[in-house]
């Protein structure tokens, strides 16, 4: 489950001031809604993948025994 702002608060933002995790989660949930989505809602996913881009892509974390491979967007 995600817990953090949720999308009313940072559609009143700047999404580069959206945390990692932020920008993850809702890429992700983008993702799966696209289908259904409509034209202001693939402009929002747009402009976010727009964002990690801009910001070289989400951290590629290495797996250890004290994390894993993905980030943790709950």
């Amino acid at each position: 489950m995600y817990v953090g702002r949720d999308m009313t608060e940072l559609s009143t933002m700047s999404k580069t001031n959206w945390t990692e995790k932020e920008l993850a989660y809702f890429h992700q949930l983008f993702q799966q809604i696209t289908p259904y989505a409509n034209a202001e809602g693939v402009v929002i996913h747009r402009e976010i993948i727009e964002e990690i881009v801009n910001r070289g892509g989400l951290p590629k974390m290495e797996g250890d025994w004290t994390s894993g491979t993905r980030i943790q967007i709950d």
